[in-house]
């Protein structure tokens, strides 16, 4: 990274920040409906290097897109020909709208985190970007304020209608824990994993693009089912009286809020079980999990269906669910750690074979959140 900012920019960067992707290890799509979710930050990155400009100008150039980009901070707007850069731009409209001075720089950006996976890179950039401009400014936030700006950037100058989780493990992220998030309140705390347990992350190599899926869509009618019952939002009512009430919803609509009230119910029991080295109940809980995702939420894909498959059937596996927002990406397995190397080998294998497809799978640890280097 240094090389090649000095390539483009003639000098040497000064300031480096970081923020880490994250996968969630029980709760798809429950942010956003107000309810819990167990995250994992986990130790993939998005890096940039950067150095104070003397005018408003910010000049990004990505390693990873091989493409650059720049706006003037007195006059920021979306560039549909470089919509990767959106993300920036968008953190740095709502930071001056918060009326947080801003700093023009030159930045290279690499990321480790996959694009497109659904590891959340985009919410990596935004709080990477976010903790330059807080460098760069001299001004600090509290990690839940700048995850909710960043949350904001998000859904409205990008316009991808996320929840909080992204953003928030991002920024809020503790190295060696899971958090066990609440969205309703913003609070979380630390849990513990089994230390003889290795989560890791399996690439479906399989994109997929939030803002023209159905991810939208499923949130409207979560909207709708909430709205039927009577309720703020579908976290409020609970897992025995959903059921109760279930037929008052359109068929569609009720699929989908009992895919979330059931999923929800599952966030703190899976904290308990990855903590305690349950196998029966984490073999439980995300084969759950991954059908309800599948019949109810309609999240799933062919390579999602090849991947659980492969995962299931290789040595040290305990379970094994879908990761992030789903229609494709990166999936998730809780594997036992002595046998880390053998469940990868055997899984990527099974994969390739059922795809043609060279899935990267990897296993991560809990990462720091959002942070200057």
């Amino acid at each position: 990274m240094t090389e090649r900012f000095l390539e483009r920019f003639g000098a040497a960067p000064t300031i480096w920040t970081r923020a880490p992707g994250r996968v969630d290890l029980m709760g798809s799509h429950t942010d956003y409906n107000l309810g819990c979710v167990l995250t994992l930050p986990i130790g993939r990155d998005t890096w940039i290097a950067a150095r104070p400009r003397r005018d408003n100008f910010a000049r990004l150039h990505s390693m990873n897109l091989e493409a650059s980009a720049e706006f003037n901070l007195d006059s920021i707007e979306p560039d549909a020909g470089q919509r990767w850069s959106d993300y920036a731009r968008g953190v740095a409209s709502v930071l001056a709208r918060e009326g947080k001075t801003l700093t023009g720089f030159d930045a290279v950006i690499h990321s480790t985190v996959p694009i497109g996976s659904g590891l959340s890179s985009s919410a990596a950039l935004e709080c990477a970007v976010a903790t330059l401009f807080e460098a760069l400014g001299g001004w600090r936030l509290d990690p839940v304020r700048k995850a909710q700006l960043c949350q904001r950037a998000e859904n409205q100058f990008v316009g991808v209608n996320c929840g909080i989780l992204d953003q928030y493990t991002s920024c809020v992220g503790q190295a060696g824990c899971a958090l066990l998030l609440d969205c309703r309140d913003l609070s979380s705390r630390a849990v513990q994993l089994s230390p003889a347990l290795q989560v890791t992350i399996c690439d479906t190599k399989s994109k997929r693009e939030l803002a023209g899926s159905e991810y939208g869509r499923r949130r409207a009618q979560c909207e709708e089912g909430a709205r039927r019952l009577g309720l703020k939002s579908l976290r409020e009512i609970p897992l025995g009286d959903f059921h109760n009430r279930e037929a008052e919803l359109p068929a569609d609509v009720a699929r989908r809020c009992r895919f979330i009230v059931e999923e929800h119910d599952r966030v703190g029991r899976m904290a308990e079980a990855l903590a305690a080295h349950d196998r029966e109940a984490i073999r439980g809980l995300t084969a759950a999990s991954f059908r309800g995702a599948c019949d109810l939420y309609e999240i799933g894909a062919p390579p999602m269906l090849a991947m659980m498959q492969a995962m299931l059937n290789a040595p040290g596996v305990l379970g094994a669910r879908q990761a992030g927002a789903g229609f494709g990406g990166c999936m998730v397995a809780f594997v036992e750690k002595a046998r880390t190397a053998e469940f990868t080998r055997e899984a990527t294998a099974a994969y390739a074979a059922a795809t043609g497809i060279v899935p990267d799978i990897f296993p991560v640890d809990a990462a720091a959140g959002a942070g200057r280097c």
